[in-house]
């Protein structure tokens, strides 16, 4: 007679090069395990094991939709992750990126070799940055206005704060693109996501930046300091500064061809 035991799958976090010193020992990452590393062909695929009723196609599609499991599961895997930063430039993969087995992991960096080799010499020796900028929406009038001297007074004054709200759109779209250049001119890559939702971000203000920028480890300092100036030189916009990151931005090979181009100068 046999018992069946809980099935492990294989989590993966990341991809890299050797490291020159185990993980620290009281590191833990999704489900409560300690992450290992699995070498195979040069590279390393840093693991965890969890186990097979939560992270099997099924209950992890179920989970997915559990917002509190994805949180707690997104700061584990972002642990372990942040802990690989300190000491490599790892190339992370997609959060519950799960396989069977350790074999199943080998095959798969086999079949992903070329892409991950690629990935790793983009990444070596940088971080990623996070840059937004907001407009702050004009406040709402506290009380009604005095009422119009006549329908011409009132077209003229809605006319103005069109042309107001307009204006200042306008201006922070000028400056956000002004602060791009000069960011991206200092970055080996970058990439411009869209418009964070702000019902789902809960950040204030329209979001008329949203861009990550690879830059070397060596020109870290200089870069902070570059958006540091820049968060007082419109008094209607809001600078937000997140990192430093592993290249989550920039784990694919299709980078935009301005990035490409600037790279192929240095």
């Amino acid at each position: 007679m046999t018992t069946d035991e809980p099935r492990e799958l294989r989590y993966v976090y990341a991809v890299c090069h050797p490291l020159d010193a185990p993980l620290q020992a009281e590191l833990t990452g999704v489900a409560g395990a300690p992450p290992r590393q699995l070498e195979h062909q040069g590279l390393v695929a840093v693991v965890g094991s969890v186990p097979e009723r939560d992270f099997a196609e099924a209950p992890l599609r179920a989970h997915l939709e559990d917002l509190d499991w994805l949180t707690e599961t997104a700061r584990a895997h972002q642990n372990v992750i942040a802990a690989l930063t300190t000491v490599t430039s790892p190339l992370p993969l997609r959060l519950a990126t799960v396989f069977h087995d350790d074999s199943a992991v080998r095959l798969m960096m086999e079949q992903e070799e070329r892409r991950f080799r690629a990935g790793l010499d983009r990444l070596a020796g940088r971080v990623e940055w996070g840059v937004k900028v907001y407009v702050e929406e004009p406040e709402a009038q506290p009380q009604a206005p005095a009422p119009a001297a006549s329908g011409r007074d009132y077209l003229r004054r809605r006319r103005a704060e069109r042309t107001a709200r307009d204006d200042t759109w306008q201006r922070a779209e000028r400056f956000a693109q002004e602060l791009h250049d000069e960011l991206s001119r200092h970055s080996a890559y970058t990439r411009v996501h869209p418009p964070q939702n702000p019902e789902l971000s809960r950040a204030s203000g329209r979001n008329v930046l949203n861009a990550a920028y690879l830059v070397e480890r060596s020109g870290a300092e200089e870069f902070v300091e570059r958006v540091d100036a820049t968060k007082d030189r419109e008094p209607d916009l809001r600078v937000e500064l997140t990192g430093p990151w592993a290249g989550y931005s920039f784990t694919a090979d299709d980078d935009n061809e301005e990035n490409k181009e600037r790279e192929g100068e240095t």
